[in-house]
């Protein structure tokens, strides 16, 4: 199919308000460029988020609606509203969200605002992998072997899929993030991972188009920022290498790529152009390729038609302001670097914490940051819309902070990315800061030989908490520690006499706590000047240094360690730069009992909203079979029966917002 693309129209009018159709750290990030440029900027926000710091970081904000995205951040007619309402004359959508939707472009122009990203032909043709596939071929870019016809039954796709060969990748035409993607590695298992494919596909976008790719099994993510502007100049910033991904979302991306030579780096960056200039590209946008480490080759995979997440690592290697870039392209201005005043120098890399269980598939958590800090660090950027106190809510990407780092080469990069990760301090809710510091560790990250089958072939909870048991006890020791000072500090009554103090003077006190579904008992006692403890057949002789705060430094066995502290109740979270983050709860001498968990009944691991209920009451099931698919912080997850019988009941309904806990189906055996 040949693509039209109408002349864009240039636009001469100086951009003086941006209203930053977003939110979080990116909404921070593009109010930083326009206070230096002198621009004026509007944020739009949501209930859940009317106290977080993007808010206060904006000239003025506009409160646009409930919590849900749909009621406020995707609500476009709401901040076409708050646009005017505020004099701005701009729109920044940022990534996610509205970012590329090209009717939200079209709308904002008919609106008589500049819409800071590509022209609406660009996104639209790129929305649709298929669409995308065939401008590139015309261009003569190089894609990855496949069918992307317009014929999709199971017929014709299983044909067109044994013609490619196996493995194969099913991708949904029309979307991403994974969703409606299969691989499949036999013609057996094909038909039913295109049903299912086109199933999440149709629920996630409403189109159950799938386009077949060749798989390349060794394949690594390597994507060129690209930039054009509306004069048709086109130019590329270098590559970004973002391989190490799980459920198709990246974890670490790095620049420049370890594989690559200058040769196959020039080759890239001129293929990228090409893609750029076959769209008349007017702003900045990614071009993404699978790069084929057993032979060197590379296909072209897709546009990233917006501001990608990990712009930063581009920024900190080219030095160059990548939302001023965009800006300026906007507002028709050409653009004020040529091709070959683009130098990377150094090496960047990024990473991002997140609010997710790695231990548990790296579910998404909720909670409140009880404490947020980083260290000083020559070459350390943070970029973040969390401080201590925010909450993480159900309603968004779980994202708390993006971690950048600069060094001269990759070695030292790694270097200062591994000591700021021992020295962050996150505290409050499970995050994946250990899995991070694992991550970058691991010699094969360390080496650059990894693909995109890194994490699920290299980590499991084995190799990361392999001194687990020994971490718990440090953990337990500084909490029981802080505790016993902070019950010593409270005292009004007997403060002469020695705290834990007892008739019987080989009684000791005890606590109790649960970690990792665990009960550990701790004793100790006050014997001349210090804490003598006794974990299990371990003893260990323990002296209290200092205390400031939420901080505690403890000489255990005479080794100096200091640790962050919080706690929400009777439960703790333990960070020290050795042990990383623990969590633990301190049992009640005399506990309530637990609701016990009722046999074939089905809960809502976290706040959820039902999306689907595959199953009636009274209907048998089999074991494996889909019974209801819920999302949650933008993630959508399918449950399974892990028996057969008979749906005896079901408590929720389509649509229903759920709390953590709730019962959601209740199945018996026959």
């Amino acid at each position: 199919m040949d693509m039209v693309f109408l002349e864009c129209n240039k636009i001469d009018e100086m951009i003086h308000t941006i209203l930053i159709a977003n939110r979080g750290e990116i909404a921070s990030r593009i109010i930083r460029s326009c206070r230096s440029m002198g621009i004026r900027s509007v944020a739009v926000y949501s209930e859940a988020d009317k106290n977080a710091p993007f808010v206060r970081d904006a000239d003025v904000a506009v409160l646009i609606g409930d919590s849900a995205p749909s009621a406020s951040y995707l609500n476009q007619d709401k901040i076409i509203e708050a646009a005017k309402k505020t004099g701005a004359n701009a729109i920044h959508p940022g990534y996610g969200f509205l970012s590329e939707n090209a009717d939200f472009a079209d709308l904002c122009a008919k609106n008589k605002l500049i819409f800071i990203g590509p022209n609406s032909e660009a996104i639209r043709a790129m929305g649709s992998k298929a669409m995308a596939k065939k401008i590139m071929q015309n261009a003569g870019v190089p894609v990855v072997p496949g069918y992307e016809g317009d014929e999709q039954s199971i017929e014709v796709l299983t044909n067109e899929a044994k013609k490619i060969g196996f493995p194969l990748l099913l991708k949904a035409s029309a979307g991403g993030g994974g969703k409606g993607m299969r691989i499949v590695h036999t013609v057996e298992q094909l038909k039913e991972a295109i049903v299912s494919a086109k199933s999440e596909a149709q629920n996630a976008f409403g189109d159950d188009h799938l386009i077949i790719e060749k798989y390349i099994a060794s394949g690594r993510h390597i994507e060129f920022q690209i930039f054009g502007d509306q004069h048709n100049n086109y130019i590329h910033l270098n590559e970004r290498e973002c391989t190490i991904q799980r459920r198709y979302q990246k974890v670490l991306e790095e620049s420049p790529s370890p594989v690559l030579n200058e040769t196959t780096r020039s080759t890239m960056g001129e293929v990228a152009i090409k893609a750029a200039a076959a769209l008349k590209y007017d702003n900045a946008g990614t071009v993404e390729f699978i790069y084929d480490h057993s032979n060197a080759s590379f296909y072209f995979l897709e546009v990233n038609t917006r501001l990608q997440v990990e712009h930063p690592v581009t920024e900190e290697v080219t030095g160059l302001d990548l939302v001023k870039l965009q800006i300026q392209s906007a507002q028709g201005d050409q653009l004020s670097i040529q091709q070959e005043d683009v130098q990377s120098n150094g090496y960047a890399m990024e990473l991002r914490l997140y609010a997710e269980d790695p231990m548990n598939n790296f579910m998404p958590a909720t909670g409140t940051v009880l404490h947020f800090s980083w260290p000083k660090l020559e070459g350390l950027r943070i970029e973040s819309a969390i401080e201590s106190g925010s909450e993480i809510t159900v309603f968004y990407d779980p994202m708390i902070a993006k971690i950048i780092i600069k060094g001269e080469n990759r070695q030292e990069a790694f270097r200062k990315m591994q000591f700021a990760l021992q020295q962050m301090v996150c505290l409050g809710t499970v995050t994946n800061q250990n899995f991070l510091q694992y991550l970058v560790k691991h010699p094969q990250i360390i080496a650059g030989n990894y693909d995109t089958h890194f994490i699920q072939d290299f980590f499991t909870s084995d190799l990361m908490h392999a001194n687990h048991e020994k971490d718990a006890q440090t953990a337990l020791l500084a909490v029981s520690s802080y505790n016993w000072h902070q019950r010593t500090q409270e005292r009004t009554l007997l403060a002469a006499i020695p705290s834990g103090w007892r008739n019987n003077f080989s009684y000791m006190q005890t606590d109790k706590y649960e970690i990792k579904e665990a009960t550990t008992t701790v004793q100790y006692r006050n014997l001349e000047g210090h804490l003598h403890f006794k974990i299990g057949q371990m003893e260990h002789k323990v002296s209290l240094i200092n205390v400031k705060d939420s901080q505690i430094r403890l000489a255990i066995d005479g080794l100096q360690m200091s640790f962050h502290i919080a706690s929400d109740q009777q439960k703790y979270f333990v960070h020290n730069e050795q042990i990383g983050t623990v969590h633990l709860e301190l049992l009640e001498r005399f506990p309530i009992p637990k609701k016990q968990k009722i046999e074939g009944a089905y809960e809502a691991a976290i706040p959820s909203t039902i999306l689907r209920i595959s199953k009636k009451v009274g209907e048998a099931v089999n074991e494996g079979d889909l019974l209801m698919v819920i999302s949650s912080m933008k993630m959508e997850n399918s449950i399974y029966a892990d028996a057969a019988g008979i749906v005896a009941d079901i408590y929720v309904e389509e649509g229903q917002n759920v709390a953590a806990g709730k019962t959601l189906l209740q199945i018996n055996k026959n």
